[in-house]
């Protein structure tokens, strides 16, 4: 063969091993600095309607408002303790935190939003999820003591009134919904379980023990697969249980320091982002078995972020380090190779 076609069956052959290579399942879209902010982010939350994201600047005792048509801060909620969980509910144009220095939960209503009302919890006032069928907060908080017993609270949004107090056995670290079958799964890495509660009667209804790892702080439910995913931190690894019945059906290593978790219904994929400055990526087979993908590079740090399946965005808060100021960087999904 001569050299000519030899290079050109090479070039033919890289060509083809390129295209055939599976796209990256996150590329940065854009990125929103936040200057004059410090310190580390806890959990966001999303006005679609509004196009405005929410996120808990913990070290910077405020929450942050990010207009995301302009892409800057529109409103800093500032005077607070040590903000961590966000919600956001659409039909009253509320924004809810929990305050885990204060110990309470605030809600934020009007434009600018301003405080109008608050419920008294207990220190470590942290993550928490809403039940948009029945009008239902449910809030992890204590969790240091008998002086600061840990506890789900269940919140009436319509009343804001404390609907009920839940006992668990440790700090609840994160809340997800299974809204058709009407439950809440709380992660409480402290003793290693999750805890099931029944919607409806406002009870504990089971507690699923973890064997393949501890630490597991997020959380994160698959309707299609009846699947729970618990990311943990000890070691790394992202572990798969049935929804029924709580049994460990999978698992695979994942990054060091996972602090959130979310399933992508329209790729079935999962994402695990870590605090070592990694979002690692999983695919969801029909047998519900886990296939790792492409992880992606970060920021140490950059722990805490908002999957918006309605949008197919990864909203992931990373800290200001040294003179580098601190930022939103927005990933979009990616199928058949074309940015949704």
């Amino acid at each position: 063969m001569k050299k000519s076609a030899i290079a050109l069956a090479c070039l033919s052959l890289c060509a083809f091993s390129s295209s055939a290579q599976p796209a990256a399942p996150l590329t940065l879209q854009r990125t929103i600095p936040l200057p004059g902010i410090t310190g580390k982010f806890d959990h966001l939350a999303i006005d679609t309607a509004g196009d405005r994201l929410f996120i808990a600047a913990t070290s910077n005792h405020s929450v942050e408002v990010i207009d995301l048509a302009a892409d800057k801060v529109d409103q800093s909620i500032t005077g607070l303790g040590k903000p961590h969980g966000l919600a956001w509910v659409a039909e009253t144009g509320s924004l809810y935190v929990a305050d885990g220095a204060l110990g309470e939960l605030q809600v934020y209503t009007g434009k600018p939003l301003a405080l109008a009302g608050r419920i008294k919890l207990s220190d470590d006032a942290d993550d928490m999820v809403y039940d948009e069928a029945d009008h239902l907060l449910f809030v992890g908080h204590g969790g240091s003591g008998a002086a600061n017993p840990p506890k789900v609270a269940v919140v009436d949004t319509k009343s804001f009134s404390l609907a009920a107090s839940l006992s668990v056995a440790a700090h609840p670290e994160a809340l997800d919904i299974d809204p058709a079958g009407k439950r809440i799964f709380v992660n409480v890495a402290e003793s290693n379980e999750v805890a099931v509660i029944d919607t409806i009667g406002k009870a504990i209804v089971a507690r699923w023990k973890l064997t393949k790892a501890a630490d597991n702080v997020p959380v994160a439910f698959d309707g299609e697969h009846q699947s729970l995913y618990v990311a943990c931190r000890t070691p790394g690894m992202l572990v798969a249980l049935d929804a029924a019945t709580g049994k460990e059906v999978a698992s695979l290593p994942a990054a060091g320091g996972a602090d959130d978790l979310f399933y992508d219904p329209a790729l079935r994929r999962v994402y695990v982002i870590a605090g070592s400055g990694e979002v690692d990526a999983y695919q969801v087979d029909k047998a519900r078995n886990l296939h790792p993908l492409e992880s992606l590079h970060t920021a140490a740090g950059a722990k805490t972020a908002l999957f918006v399946p309605a949008q197919n965005l990864l909203y992931v808060g990373v800290p200001g380090a040294g003179t580098d100021p601190a930022e939103i960087r927005v990933y979009s999904t990616v199928k058949n190779g074309m940015t949704r």
